[in-house]
Formats: structure tokens, C-alpha cells, sequence
């Protein structure tokens, strides 16, 4: 990439080596989140920006450990306001590119509101979800993506909950970048990071990732070999929705209904497949992807379920301010602090 310094214009050339920091990472053996680390560490180069211009801003959790092990800017911040500190840290500083490191329950439970709100506004974040359906840091009491019935050490007879499917709520809150990938499919994780960062607007990633001591095995019939083509449908512009060992299952849409068919059962084809358009701009086919996880029978979709463009909160924040200036001048503290609803008392 190139940058200007004191108007002179140099190239930067950045390896994965150059994000890594020098804190040790301590986070258990054959945890998930080493992998997201380490593709986002060799995906970071490719962002197009400078070290100095990234922050990495995380709550309270296992993977709210993130802003140590990446070599840039960091914010360790408290349980769930992941989002709001990221919001605050892109509007005081609008060329910075801000990411969110956060957990399901860091996120999805006291973050909840933060999070909708950040979506809602299209502030132009990038947040990674690390999902493995559990507390990990608090040792393994159920989460807010858990399934119903999950018995844990705060569900010990099974959760009567049911869980948030993290997708759906992001897209229904509004954010402009969604998509999904696994913490063992390493170079489409990598494609993910790298698309999410080139995203004018809220981006948001979630990651399906193993915690091997709390919940080992929750998406192994997503992630490995053998049982992943049946269980995992890759999403990909333009193409139909086809997957399966032998690529002979596609979806196709009956009515609002996805249904699995056999491609080679002489009655269907390619033809009658779903063709994914992640410009769609009607939100329909969005939700219904979100859906898949919801019934039983349907792989799972992963990759950009959606993309479109917006204004986004931060843009039109400085725009306003901007036009303000242009028109009233710069204020002073003291035309803002006693220009109205002010009193003295003597």
C-alpha cells in the first residue's frame, strides 16, 4: 500500500508477522479463537491501511483478549460495550478503521442493545462474532446462542431457552455486511476478514469456532471433512446454492419455503436452483438464509449472506458538522455552555 509522510509518498509493505504482538496469547490448547487470530493477522495486509489507522476494540470474554495479540491500537473495554467504545473511538476519529472482537455473550446478552443500536445506525464498524455457543471465560455456563435443552453448569436440567441466531438479528438491525465462516475453513475465514475491512459500513462476521473444553464438537458436522460438504452450503455471487460430497443437493425456493432437492433424481436440475445474489436489495432472501440454521433438514449457508450500501452514522455526523461550520463558524465552549437554559446563582 502507499501512504504520505510529510508529503513524500513511500510504499508499506506489511506480513502477517508485522500485526502479531509480542504478548503471549494464553488461551486454551486447541481453542478456535487461535485460528481467527492468525487469519486475521495474515488477512490485516491486505486492509489497505496503516497499522497506526487500525484499532481493535473488545468487552469482556475470551476473545475480548484479541486487542493484546494484535500489533495495533487496542481497547480492552467492559462486558458488552464493545460497540458503543468502537462507535465512540470512529466518531472522534473518523480516518481510523475500528473492529470489534466480541463474544456471543459478550454481544448477544448485556451487549444486546449496543450491538442493534451499531447495526441500526451503520456505523461504519467491523465486528467479528466468535460463537461457540457457550461462556468460556466464566467456565461454561450457557449462552444466548446455546440450543434449547443444553445442559450446562447454569442449566444443569437443560436450558428452556431459546437461542438467538446471531445472523437474523444482524440482519434484521440493519447491518450492510453480513456473513458467516468457520475457524477450520482458514482461507475462507481469511476472504471474510479481508471483505468485511474493504466495507463502507457495519460489517459483521460471525464465526463459528470450537471452545474444546466448555462445548467441544458444537459445529463438527459444519467443520470437518467428512461431514461438512452434507451440512454446509457455501454462499457465492451468482452461483446456485449447491453442495453435498457428490454436489448433487441444491436448495430451491417454493414460494418463501427453502426446500433441499436431488439433482439427479430425473425430475430436477441446476435450473430450478436458488442462485445467490448477495446485491439483492430486497431483504427477503436475506432472512431466509438467516432461517437456515432454524430448520432442521437445511445446511448450513456460510459467506456473505448480504451486502448493500448506505449513508453510514459516522459520515453524515461529520457531514453535519461540517456544514454547521460552514455556515455558523466554529462555536466556543463558552457559546455552547451559556447560550441557553443557563442561570446564575448568587
Amino acid at each position: 500500500m502507499e501512504t504520505k509522510i510529510d508529503n513524500l509518498t513511500t510504499q508499506v509493505k506489511y506480513t502477517a508477522k508485522d500485526f502479531a504482538s509480542d504478548v503471549d496469547v494464553k488461551w486454551c490448547p486447541g481453542c478456535g479463537d487461535y485460528s481467527i487470530l492468525a487469519q486475521v493477522q495474515r488477512s490485516s495486509p491486505e486492509f489497505g491501511e496503516l497499522r497506526e489507522n487500525i484499532v481493535w476494540v473488545s468487552g469482556i470474554g475470551c476473545s475480548s483478549r484479541f486487542p493484546y495479540y494484535m500489533n495495533t491500537y487496542g481497547f480492552h473495554g467492559i462486558h458488552g460495550r464493545a460497540a458503543a467504545i468502537a462507535t465512540g473511538v470512529k466518531l472522534a476519529n473518523p480516518k481510523l478503521q475500528v473492529w470489534v472482537a466480541t463474544g456471543d455473550g459478550d454481544m448477544l446478552s448485556i451487549g444486546g442493545n449496543h450491538f442493534i443500536h451499531a447495526c441500526r445506525k451503520n456505523v461504519n464498524l467491523k465486528i467479528v462474532l466468535f460463537n461457540n455457543k457457550i461462556y468460556g471465560l466464566t467456565k461454561g455456563q450457557y449462552s444466548p446462542t446455546s440450543e434449547k435443552g443444553k445442559v450446562t453448569k447454569s442449566s444443569p436440567y437443560g436450558t428452556v431457552d431459546w437461542p438467538f441466531n446471531p445472523i437474523k438479528i444482524a440482519a434484521g438491525a440493519g447491518a450492510t455486511f453480513v456473513a458467516r465462516a468457520m475457524d477450520r475453513d482458514p482461507k475462507h475465514l481469511q476472504e471474510m476478514i479481508t471483505r468485511a475491512a474493504k466495507h463502507n459500513g457495519l460489517a459483521f462476521v460471525e464465526v463459528l469456532q470450537n471452545c474444546p473444553i466448555f462445548n467441544d464438537g458444537a459445529f463438527f458436522h459444519l467443520t470437518e471433512k467428512e461431514s461438512r460438504p452434507d451440512n454446509v452450503v457455501y454462499l457465492e455471487h451468482g452461483k446456485p446454492l449447491v453442495f453435498g460430497a457428490n454436489q448433487d443437493k441444491g436448495i430451491k425456493l417454493d414460494g418463501l419455503d427453502p426446500v433441499v432437492i436431488n439433482l439427479n433424481d430425473g425430475v430436477h436440475s441446476i435450473n430450478d436452483v436458488w442462485v445467490h445474489d448477495e446485491h439483492d436489495s430486497n431483504p427477503t432472501r436475506e432472512f431466509i438464509l438467516s432461517r437456515f440454521t432454524d430448520v432442521e433438514g437445511l445446511p448450513t449457508p456460510v459467506g456473505v449472506i448480504r451486502q448493500y450500501n448506505k449513508p453510514t452514522y459516522d459520515g453524515d455526523y461529520h457531514h453535519q458538522i461540517q456544514d454547521l461550520i460552514s455556515k455558523k463558524g466554529k462555536g466556543t465552549y463558552e457559546k455552547l455552555m451559556f447560550n441557553a437554559n443557563t442561570w446564575e446563582v448568587k
